[in-house]
């Protein structure tokens, strides 16, 4: 079995999925490791050279060996040439997103299978690793900057990625002037509702924890415009309530911030109705009301922001199920590919 870790080519991304530590466990259980170079990653790439990797130029994967297994986060560039080879990342192929058929397509006329990462699940459904707690976390922090960019009477601008969390709360206090009394958090007892419910704890701000008992009776959901934030935690699918309706900008409300930290606004599922594109880096709040304000923020790879610790918790989750992969077509990895076999 061959591994090829491709650099990451989507801008603002220096994670990873495999830890230097693990791909030594890799090359010990027999596995050929090659790590393409990168001058992004947050892990360098001479720990990896340390750890008896293979060495590959950035970008080189499309020329590595076709029995290789090319293993990378984020999508790959969308240039529509074939896909011959197996591939494990984020496809976002399956839910009817705009470009998930053309990525379909492209592993249809190559020849290739991906094996994505958002399922890999146990037989009961469950996800075997995920960005999700992260994603919470700094999904919260940045709905906190874009807030403290409201007292200051602006819109939050231009965000980057932080050495660590403890970074990142520094910065945050030190542009709040007033800590936000109420957020209430759609979702809670899931991995992302936890990362958003911590950090605003860790920040001081009061939480309202919700889940599946307190949506079920499928809205509508006043309580909502009752706090000064809301976070949107749980995936689109049919059937999904609607928790902020289009006209909430001109309803009496307390709301002044909507972190969509799930982040589906193409998907006819999304329970926030009030946008519909995801925020950016560059811009990471989106005003849908002006007076008073509402911003929305909805970055689709915020784990990015602490790059760390989000990657090193990934790749322990993933590494087990990395070592099994020379039974690709058992477990996780039949799982996964039957799924892409339904999609293709």
């Amino acid at each position: 079995m061959h591994l090829w870790v491709r650099a990451e080519q989507r801008d603002n991304e220096q994670r990873v999925g495999l830890m230097p530590e693990g791909a030594a466990q890799l090359r010990a259980a027999g596995m050929q490791i090659t790590v393409e170079d990168s001058a992004t990653r947050i892990i360098p790439t001479d720990a990896y050279r340390a750890a008896g990797c293979d060495i590959a130029p950035e970008g080189s994967w499309p020329s590595a060996p076709i029995d290789a297994v090319i293993f990378g986060l984020k999508e790959l560039p969308d240039d529509g040439t074939p896909l011959a080879h197996r591939h494990i990342m984020f496809g976002h192929a399956f839910k009817g997103q705009p470009n998930g058929r053309i990525l379909l397509d492209r592993f249809k006329t190559g020849g290739g299978v991906l094996y994505d990462l958002e399922y890999l699940t146990e037989a009961d459904g469950r996800r075997v690793a995920a960005f999700g707690y992260w994603a919470g976390y700094a999904g919260a922090a940045v709905s906190l900057m874009c807030l403290a960019a409201q007292q200051h009477g602006a819109l939050q601008g231009p965000i980057s990625a932080y050495a660590n969390a403890q970074a990142m709360r520094d910065d945050l206090r030190a542009q709040l002037d007033d800590t936000p009394t109420s957020a209430l958090i759609i979702g809670a007892l899931g991995r992302v509702g936890t990362g958003a419910a911590d950090l605003c704890r860790e920040m001081g701000v009061g939480v309202t924890l919700w889940d599946m008992a307190e949506t079920a009776s499928g809205g509508p959901f006043p309580e909502i415009m009752d706090h000064e934030l809301f976070f949107n935690c749980i995936l689109a699918r049919p059937g999904t309530p609607v928790f902020v309706g289009a006209d909430t900008g001109t309803q009496p409300r307390a709301l002044r911030v909507i972190g969509d930290i799930a982040c589906d606004p193409d998907s006819e599922f999304s329970p926030v109705k009030v946008y519909g594109k995801a925020t950016t880096w560059a811009a990471p709040a989106l005003r849908v009301h002006d007076t008073p304000p509402l911003d929305v923020m909805a970055i689709d790879n915020l784990p990015s922001l602490m790059p760390l610790e989000s990657a090193q918790d990934f790749a322990a989750q993933l590494l087990p199920h990395l070592l099994a992969l020379p039974q690709i077509g058992y477990r996780v990895w039949g799982r996964a590919h039957a799924t892409f076999n339904d999609h293709v």
